[in-house]
């Protein structure tokens, strides 16, 4: 098998399975990875490394990408799917403000274009 058949193999089997899943149950899922990706750079990691996997530079860039894909999918999704994710998107906002050593202006925090001014 050459290289090129093996990624069309492959290709062709995450092309399926991927398929199956529901778009709202994809949806879920980014956001769920995004969402952890943010609190661990936002330094709401447990561990004794915590501090260290800061990087709020990180955190602000994650944040507003799924304030973007929470705010654009909610209609889609539903309030069920919707509502949680909403109030992780806030959490995380205040996390990171309160994080910050350097305070946005209302408004103008991660994600706040999406979702409005956070206080």
């Amino acid at each position: 098998m050459t290289p090129d058949d093996e990624i069309a193999s492959l290709t062709g089997t995450h092309t399926r399975d991927i398929a199956e899943v529901p778009a709202v149950e994809l949806i879920n899922t980014v956001a769920v990875h995004l969402m952890s990706a943010a609190a661990v750079k936002t330094g709401l990691a447990e561990g004794p490394d915590a501090k260290e996997l800061q990087d709020l530079d990180e955190a602000r860039k994650l944040i507003t990408a799924l304030a973007g894909l929470v705010t654009a999918a909610a209609p889609e999704v539903g309030s069920t799917h919707a509502a949680p994710l909403r109030d992780g998107v806030r959490s995380l906002q205040l996390a990171f403000r309160e994080a910050s050593i350097i305070a946005d202006a209302p408004g103008k925090g991660p994600g706040e274009k999406w979702t409005g001014a956070v206080t």
